[in-house]
């Protein structure tokens, strides 16, 4: 029998005893937040350009979700989907006129589990209409990551997540992604029931789809009788500055899926289905216990409001000008990027080739200067900052991006 370790042993080597040791966090115990600043355990604090992954959009202690949850928090946390409550219906409803495509809604807890029910939900409906197993194929995209179940993590067209857990499930074809000519030749051999993609690649490098890909990928799904599947886990709610990502090709998905930001912090994930899908799986065909959770809608409808709001949409666009003008400006004296991309406050900073693969050692130096960043991969910084940083949150981060790079560059 295991003994509990002293008191005096440090939370950083608790998470190292304990912790099934699928993470590598750094060396820092982050403790509360306001805005876009957090304090870690010693009093030190750091401009947060990661926001949980893009998760915190409205940033820490956003006083209106605070009220929100705390309301609910003296009603009702839960009762599972045997019953009604209000928040989630209220939600579905919120979401549904919100998309503009929308019918119906399935409440989960996060973006895997969004995934995994559009997944379902493709083979389902290719089932009714008469097709076979081998005919209900998805084709996702090299560079994508559509989560970490072992049918949302073979979607994720990455070898470097599937090593290891073979078998894989069957059914997912991998393509290029922005290559319009394979995708064509992929849908024209008739065995393909849906195409799945983020509009805006994240883990795969914060890579966007190109001018006109999605329109394509539209009108190749509608000639092939296929669905058109988008991944807004990160890239939605209101990131690229537009409340759904897939509206600055205005094309219309027949599935969504979002996360994330959709929760601002409190865990929720979505599937939103359109007109083609919507009746397709019936009583018993799906359902989880924790989904729709009232506290968890509770917050999700103050989070979509507000990020649908013009206030921020309209900052992420300002913000986001003003980050590519940061990065210019410090790449024009470090020459440490070779390019930066991404559309709104989903930006990434691909490292020149003489700094490929030390992504990794760069973000050990943001730390060290007070500033917290991920990294897409290793060779590209991500920044996803809150849709709500301010001018000043914003430009203190950059200068301590700019003393984090010297300090990186100097080494």
């Amino acid at each position: 029998m295991h003994e509990r370790l002293p008191p005096s042993t440090s939370l950083t080597d608790l998470g190292k005893r304990y912790w099934l040791p699928v993470y590598r966090p750094r060396e820092l115990v982050l403790d509360h937040g306001k805005g876009a600043y957090i304090w870690d355990t010693q009093g030190r604090d750091y401009v947060d350009f990661g926001a949980g992954i893009a998760v915190n959009a409205l940033g820490h202690q956003d006083p209106d979700l605070i009220e929100a949850l705390i309301a609910q928090v003296h009603k009702l946390w839960h009762a599972s989907n045997v019953f009604y409550t209000e928040p989630p219906l209220r939600l579905a409803e919120e979401l549904v006129l919100a998309s503009g495509f929308a019918e119906r809604v399935f409440l989960c807890n996060s973006g895997a589990e969004a995934n995994e029910a559009a997944i379902k939900l493709v083979r389902k409906w290719a089932a009714s209409k008469g097709r076979t197993p081998e005919q209900r194929n998805i084709i996702t995209f090299r560079g994508s990551f559509h989560g970490r179940t072992l049918a949302t993590v073979t979607a994720t067209a990455q070898p470097k997540y599937q090593e290891g857990y073979e078998p894989l499930p069957a059914g997912f074809r991998y393509l290029d992604f922005n290559d319009e000519a394979a995708l064509e030749a992929a849908l024209t051999a008739g065995d393909i029931a849906a195409v799945m993609l983020e509009p805006v690649q994240g883990e795969g490098g914060v890579l966007p789809a190109a001018p006109g890909f999605l329109k394509r990928a539209r009108e190749l799904c509608d000639q092939h009788d296929a669905l058109l599947v988008l991944d807004e886990i990160q890239c939605g709610m209101g990131r690229t500055g537009t409340l759904f990502a897939h509206t600055h090709e205005n094309v219309t998905p027949d599935i969504v899926t979002l996360a994330k930001a959709l929760g601002c912090g409190f865990p929720i994930g979505a599937m939103l289905a359109g007109p083609k899908v919507d009746e397709i799986m019936q009583y018993g065909a799906h359902g989880t216990t924790f989904g729709g959770n009232p506290m968890a809608a509770a917050v999700a409808r103050v989070a979509l409001a507000k990020l649908a709001s013009p206030a921020v949409l309209m900052n992420v666009e300002r913000q986001a000008n003003a980050l590519r003008a940061g990065l210019a400006h410090i790449n024009h004296e470090l020459n440490l990027f070779a390019e930066v991309r991404g559309r709104g406050l989903m930006i990434g900073a691909v490292l020149a080739d003489t700094h490929k693969g030390k992504a990794g050692a760069i973000l050990d130096h943001a730390a060290a200067h007070g500033l917290l960043l991920l990294q897409a991969g290793p060779d590209v910084l991500r920044f996803v900052p809150p849709l709500t940083i301010t001018d000043e949150e914003l430009a203190e981060g950059l200068a301590r991006l700019h003393a984090a790079l010297s300090d990186f560059a100097a080494g």
